[in-house]
């Protein structure tokens, strides 16, 4: 048995929301490594454009697909018009998310929607898009891009935090309806890793010096640090994993 073929994504596409930088672009690059198809997401004209052309000097096409995960029509006009002219998306990684940090007192409820709108209802609009083909070919891969705030809270981040549970649970309950239809469904929960979202906390000498002495691995992740975890949980190797959250932290979580 060649155990690398189980890892071996072509023949596959894979479409990941908020692709256009930052962690998304990471997990695109790492799937496109492994053979993928893969379909840009985002808002940024300008991002987008640069990560196709970063991939063209790589000798890979890309597809790009622009829509708000959070607006369902935009969704639904952009994915039933790729399917129409590329085929099916076999692989979904629901990755788009914003954070606004404040003390919770002062949190503004148009903020607090806007988080939800993105991290969670976004999530359920385009996973809703495309089930219908994972459904009828009886098979597919689901990835929500969960949190080290999937399990443990922090001041400043509520509104962030409840919306990364509620996918949590979203990817365990999901999993529930949709395993007989040999569909996974599974999250990865980034610790902290170093992005463009980021960079206020990596500037902060004092919370630089909490992280190196909380995490075990003692420094910052790195976006690539997620690819292994999410070709993983994208190939056949994780076809009996289901209804999990996979947590790449440097150890954070189990630390105390």
């Amino acid at each position: 048995m060649n155990t690398l073929s189980l890892f071996d994504l072509h023949g596959k596409t894979a479409l990941i929301t908020g692709s256009e930088s930052g962690i998304g672009f990471a997990l695109a690059e790492g799937l496109s490594g492994a053979g993928a198809k893969i379909v840009i997401n985002g808002l940024s004209n300008k991002k987008l454009s640069d990560a196709e052309n970063y991939f063209k000097r790589q000798g890979v096409k890309v597809t790009i697909l622009a829509f708000d995960v959070g607006n369902r029509n935009d969704v639904i006009k952009a994915i039933d018009k790729y399917t129409e002219t590329e085929g099916n998306i076999d692989i979904l990684i629901n990755n788009a998310g914003i954070n606004i940090r404040s003390s919770f007192i002062d949190f503004k409820e148009e903020d607090w929607k806007k988080i939800f709108d993105v991290n969670l209802s976004g999530a359920m609009i385009v996973t809703q898009a495309i089930l219908p083909q994972m459904i009828k070919k009886n098979a597919g891969k689901i990835i929500n891009m969960c949190s080290l705030y999937s399990a443990l809270g922090r001041a400043s981040v509520v509104p962030y935090s409840v919306s990364k549970g509620g996918l949590k649970m979203f990817t365990k309950a999901l999993c529930a309806e949709m395993g007989k239809y040999n569909i996974q469904v599974n999250g990865i929960g980034p610790g902290f890793i170093e992005t463009e979202m980021t960079q206020s906390l990596k500037k902060d000498a004092s919370f630089n010096k909490w992280l190196s002495t909380r995490t075990p691995a003692g420094r910052w992740g790195n976006p690539k640090d997620l690819i292994g975890t999410v070709v993983f949980l994208a190939s056949e190797a994780s076809n009996f994993v289901n209804g999990q959250i996979l947590h790449v932290d440097g150890g954070i979580l189990a630390s105390v």
